[in-house]
């Protein structure tokens, strides 16, 4: 048993230092800040009310989750949950909400038991090189 010792000292040594030099390097993510949200949010309110448009703005991030919701004024309150959907659709399928209602339609009927799926079109939806995606989504009406 003594002998045993000072071989498991060895071998939990040696073992701990081949994991300290071959320490993997984590990827560095880049991230949405609530500041950079605002200034995108802003955006999207300047382009709606330049089209009289009443709509809710949402800024999720790559993972879907909420940033920043903005419903503006007369948008009817149904658009607030309709928004955050398609808004994280576009985020956890990386592409534009439209792509599944256009797959209903054309009678892929399959789409919509897709989880966390809301297969309807957005009104816009920027793509931006984080990865990061915002929907403006709700009804076209003037006020």
């Amino acid at each position: 048993m003594a002998q045993m010792r000072p071989i498991t000292l060895l071998t939990l040594t040696l073992l701990l230092s081949l994991a300290t030099a071959a320490k993997p390097e984590l990827p560095i993510k880049k991230v949405l800040t609530l500041d950079a949200a605002k200034k995108i949010a802003a955006a999207a309110e300047a382009e709606a009310t330049k089209r009289k448009a009443t709509v809710v703005i949402v800024v999720v991030d790559d993972g879907g989750h909420l940033l920043l919701l903005e419903r503006l004024d007369d948008t009817q309150v149904a658009s607030v949950e309709v928004g955050i959907g398609k808004a994280r659709t576009a985020a956890i399928f990386r592409r534009p909400s439209k792509v599944f209602e256009d797959q209903v339609r054309d009678g892929r009927v399959a789409a919509l038991a897709l989880p966390g799926a809301t297969p309807l079109q957005s009104v816009r939806m920027l793509l931006m090189p984080l990865r990061l995606k915002v929907d403006a989504a709700a009804r076209r009406t003037p006020r």
